[in-house]
Order: structure tokens, then C-alpha cells, then sequence
């Protein structure tokens, strides 16, 4: 049986670390790999003999969750084309790949130190199976692992020693472990309305679809992106008095925030639903100008422990005596308030603006001081 003829089947070996420690290092060499593949392979044929007949591939280095369930499962992918590629004609053999100064041998391999810190670290494994047996082997790991999957103990002490670090557990999952693994923890944050995207967007990601966030918002995965309703609009159709809106709004914003940077480390974009480009991180609804020139001028509406929540841009008008609005923009990072800053700047011509609690019109708008902001 060729390698290229072979069926995929993705694990990965999760690790606990003890409350309060962290593994001392994210990958290992090429020779620890290789070692801790074969303590690998010892436990899963252990638990399945025909595994015997598989090649298996594994990764040494450590990912978050967030890194491994990406459109396109890039990490697994990546571990499955090198596993491929390798020249040996029969298929049973154990394969490993490792970090050289810390480098894997490509960028998908390598495990980004922003999630380094994550209360679960996973070690990515792939087996190719000959097709025949593809079917049954998958099935019999989802029965096993679920009660027997514990890493055994010369691989847990293995594990221990490479990353210098000490396990609460050790354990195999097969990806949709993982997957319904995920699905109950956004679920127990109240953002089971993101798993409905992210779930859509890693296994089905030719559809679409529409779901709405705890507090309403109106969310769609469309061609790879999330696209979610405006704001400002979701707030005028709230109720209660100013207090409450402001509060409902600042609300929205913060789970918006959310949503933004979980479905950005899932390797989703988030987009303003007829919104007009705009730097990551931000999200800009422009509106029509009016027809006769007049500076313009900004006010950035802040909320306790949020910052700024929104920026408004108007245009003050001699024919309406009011504001003409010309824009909202959301930052949704701290980092894109440097963008929002460059973005009023060549835009608009907005070098500085005024700040201060989020403002409403007497219509509960999202508004400026003083005016009126339809």
C-alpha cells in the first residue's frame, strides 16, 4: 500500500499541565520527536493492533486549540503532506518532525507563542491508513479513545521529561473529540452562536450560515468571512431609558470584541455587514455626504473598563443646522486605535476629536453632544 493511496485519520495527544505550570519549551529536536513517536505508536497499538498496519505521522510541537481548528485544519493538513511525501514504499513506519533553533520545518508546524499559555496543550498526530481498513479504524477510535485514550506510562513520563513539565493527564483524541471538545466549552461561555460559525466554517465551509449572538446581533459566515449587522442600528432597536441603552450598547461592543479576536485566532475574518473596507481590527459604516463641503469632526464615545466603544464623524451643515453623519467606526482591539487615529486622518481630516460618555439623540441614537445624529 502507497502512502499517496492512504486515508488520513487526524489525533492529536493532549496534555494537561498541573494548575499553574506551563510546558518550558513549545517544540522539540527532530531525535526527541522521533522517540516520542515510537513511545506514541507503542500505546496506540497497544489499543488497536491493526494501527500496526498505519503509518503515523506527528508533529513536535505544542498547539492550542484555537491553531489546530482553523478552516482547513492547516496543521494536520501540513503533518498529512509530509507524511506523503516521504519516499518509503511501504506504508507501516513511524514518521516524526521536529524543530531545528526551535524552528519547525515549516510555518504551519510552528506553534505561535501568543497561545502558549493555554490550560490544554495539543501535539498533533496523523495515521494513514490503508482504505480498507480506513473505515473501521476510525470508527473503533472514537469508541476507544473515549475510555482508554490515557497516554501510557512510559509516554507520560516521556512527555514530562522533553517539555519539562508536570501532567494532570495525558490523553488521545481523534478531531472530532476535539471538535466536540471545543463546542462545550464556547457553549459554557455563552457564545454557542460562535461554535455555529466555526463549526460551519471547518467542516462544511462551501455553505453559509446565519445565527445571532446572545444579545442579538445578526452574524453570517459568507465565503470564509463572518459578517455581522451594524451596531449602531442593532441599538436603535433596543429599549429603556438612556442608562439602559448606553449600557446595552457598551454590552454589544464587548461581546463583539469577543467574537473578533476568537474568530481571528480560528483563523476567520470578522467583517461589518455593508461596512466599507477598513483595517483589521475595525470596523467602518460609512453614510452618504451631503452634496455642500463642510469640515467634519469626530466624537469617540467611551464606556467604563471598554475605552473608546465607537467613534462618530459628522458633518455640521448650515442648511439642516445639524450634524450630518459621515461615519461610525468600531475598534474592536487595542491595537486598532492607532488605525482608527490614521484612518480619521487621511479619510476625513480628523487630526483630534472629543471624547466622552457613549452619546445618544433624543431617539436613542447613537449620537454626538449637543446634536442631533440621524
Amino acid at each position: 500500500m502507497q502512502a499517496h493511496a492512504a486515508v488520513a485519520l487526524p489525533l492529536v495527544l493532549a496534555l494537561e499541565p498541573v494548575a499553574g505550570t506551563a510546558p518550558a519549551r513549545p517544540t522539540l529536536t527532530r531525535d526527541e520527536a522521533s522517540a516520542l513517536a515510537a513511545h506514541v505508536a507503542d500505546d496506540l497499538v497497544r489499543l488497536l493492533p491493526d494501527l500496526a498496519h498505519t503509518r503515523l505521522a506527528l508533529a513536535g510541537a505544542l498547539f492550542d486549540l484555537v491553531e489546530l481548528l482553523r478552516p482547513g485544519f492547516p496543521v494536520w493538513s501540513t503533518l498529512e503532506e509530509l507524511a506523503r511525501r516521504l519516499p518509503q514504499a511501504q506504508l507501516a513506519q513511524v514518521v516524526a518532525f521536529g524543530s531545528r533553533d526551535g524552528r519547525m520545518p515549516v510555518q504551519p508546524l510552528q506553534p505561535d507563542p501568543a497561545f502558549a499559555q493555554g490550560p490544554l496543550r495539543l501535539l498533533p498526530i496523523v495515521l494513514l491508513a490503508p482504505a480498507a481498513l480506513a473505515d473501521t479504524l476510525r470508527q473503533t477510535l472514537e469508541t476507544e479513545l473515549v475510555g482508554r485514550g490515557e497516554a501510557g506510562t512510559v509516554c507520560a513520563d516521556a512527555l514530562m521529561r522533553l517539555f519539562d513539565v508536570r501532567l494532570e493527564h495525558a490523553r488521545y483524541l481523534t478531531r472530532d473529540d476535539l471538535l466536540a471538545l471545543a463546542c462545550v466549552q464556547y457553549e459554557h461561555v455563552n457564545l454557542a452562536p460562535l461554535w455555529t460559525l466555526l463549526e460551519t466554517a471547518l467542516l462544511d465551509p462551501s455553505t453559509g450560515v446565519t445565527t445571532q449572538s446572545a444579545r442579538g446581533l445578526e452574524l453570517a459566515l459568507t465565503a470564509g468571512t463572518v459578517r455581522v449587522s451594524s451596531p449602531a442600528r442593532w441599538l436603535e432597536g433596543q429599549h429603556g431609558d438612556g442608562a439602559q441603552r448606553r449600557h446595552a450598547f457598551a454590552g454589544a461592543i464587548f461581546e463583539l470584541r469577543q467574537y473578533a479576536a476568537l474568530l481571528e485566532a480560528h483563523g476567520l475574518a470578522l467583517a461589518l455587514d455593508g461596512g466599507s473596507p477598513a483595517p483589521a481590527g475595525l470596523l467602518l459604516e460609512r453614510f452618504p455626504a451631503p452634496t455642500t463641503a463642510a469640515p467634519s469632526r469626530a466624537y469617540a464615545h467611551t464606556a467604563p473598563g471598554l475605552g473608546i466603544v465607537a467613534v462618530s464623524v459628522v458633518q455640521d451643515t448650515a442648511e439642516t443646522n445639524r450634524p450630518h453623519p459621515l461615519a461610525h467606526l468600531y475598534p474592536l482591539a487595542p491595537a486598532a486605535l492607532g488605525e482608527l487615529r490614521a484612518l480619521l486622518a487621511a479619510q476625513f481630516g480628523i487630526e483630534a476629536w472629543d471624547s466622552g460618555p457613549i452619546a445618544l439623540t433624543d431617539q436613542g441614537r447613537l449620537g454626538v453632544p449637543g446634536a442631533a445624529l440621524h
